[in-house]
């Protein structure tokens, strides 16, 4: 299955249903009058987290959706049926953002959550609501208020307690498949990984998941290689696992690179905790060991790990590592996003 983590789509609230003007003229009925029903409520639009899903490609062949219009209301004060509501399936960890893919509308996070976000129009009243002393006999109904139009983005965003980053061939897939039982696909060209990967690793008693996501290169926030939109999938996470390859022939250039590109892709990837680790260190003896540890620890101020998943040297610190930043990152929750109304943010002060 193709991976999408973005899509655009255009979906409507149906309109509601028109009241009815009508009268009674039944034969021998002492008393007619007005007798026209009220239309039904237009049908609702919903985004719905659910089980089964790692991906919006069911969106890349369908954009448009429409929920129902309310039925008319009719003689004899028969309303009409309220129209049924649309719900937009997606996986557990996407984002909804208005027509700007800024303006956050919900972040589905768990499965089952759901969110509203266009309401159906409001069904016309019928003649019969407008009887009164002074008008006995009202020819009028109203129409049924319109449905909302939206344009709005779906962006997934994985969910997952540690994020892998580094440049290409930096060992990332290598780390994940030996730790989990994730099977990437791993060769030796740059960019062997084109999508993000999951996995799940053990030590101890804790269990968590990690996310790796494609190399990022010298101006990736520019576009260049395969770009740095992957990064979002790291933004959920509790720490990240920084590889610097020991192949690098400058590691501190290396290092610098995709912390820049982290910088400038923004959204709190510096401020996380970062775990520093030569890898592929398997590759190297003790003098140009040393050598590298020195020249990372100058660039970073840190003491990076000595890792292969190859000779599995350094693999249980390192998971430790990440299981103690992750326990510490469960300890603060995070904020809740501000209550999005689409009443409010599109001006209609009758829904």
């Amino acid at each position: 299955m193709k991976f999408l983590d973005q899509a655009k789509v255009y979906v409507r609230s149906g309109d509601g249903g028109a009241g009815s003007v009508s009268f009674r003229r039944e034969a021998h009925v002492e008393f007619g009058g007005p007798d026209g029903g009220d239309g039904g409520r237009g049908g609702d639009v919903w985004v719905e987290a659910v089980e089964g899903l790692n991906t919006l490609i069911d969106y890349r062949y369908q954009q448009h959706f429409k929920a129902e219009t309310g039925v008319h209301g009719m003689g004899r004060n028969r309303h009409g049926r309220n129209g049924e509501d649309i719900t937009l399936k997606v996986p557990a960890g996407t984002q909804v953002f208005a027509e700007d893919n800024e303006t956050l509308i919900c972040d589905l996070q768990k499965v089952g959550e759901k969110k509203k976000i266009a309401a159906g129009g409001n069904g016309g009243f019928g003649n019969d609501r407008f009887k009164s002393s002074v008008n006995q006999a009202p020819r009028h109904a109203n129409p049924g208020q319109p449905g909302q139009d939206l344009t709005i983005w779906l962006r997934l965003k994985l969910i997952a307690d540690a994020g892998l980053v580094g440049l290409p061939n930096a060992g990332k897939s290598t780390f994940l498949s030996t730790v989990t039982r994730a099977r990437p696909k791993i060769a030796d060209y740059p960019f062997t990984t084109l999508h993000p990967g999951l996995g799940v690793a053990k030590i101890n008693a804790s269990e968590f998941v990690i996310a790796d996501i494609p190399g990022l290169i010298e101006g990736a926030h520019r576009g260049v290689g395969i770009g740095d939109r992957f990064l979002g999938h790291v933004e959920r996470t509790s720490v990240l696992l920084h590889l610097v390859s020991g192949n690098e022939e400058d590691v501190a250039h290396a290092y610098r690179t995709v912390r820049g590109e982290l910088e400038a892709y923004g959204h709190g990837l510096t401020d996380k905790p970062e775990i520093l680790c030569l890898s592929q260190v398997d590759t190297l003896d003790a003098e140009a060991r040393a050598e590298k540890l020195a020249a990372l620890k100058e660039a970073s101020g840190k003491t990076a790990l000595q890792l292969s998943a190859v000779s599995r040297e350094g693999l249980t610190e390192a998971l430790r590592r990440l299981a103690s930043e992750i326990a510490a990152g469960r300890e603060t929750p995070e904020e809740e996003p501000g209550e999005w109304r689409p009443d409010l943010a599109y001006g209609d002060p009758d829904r």
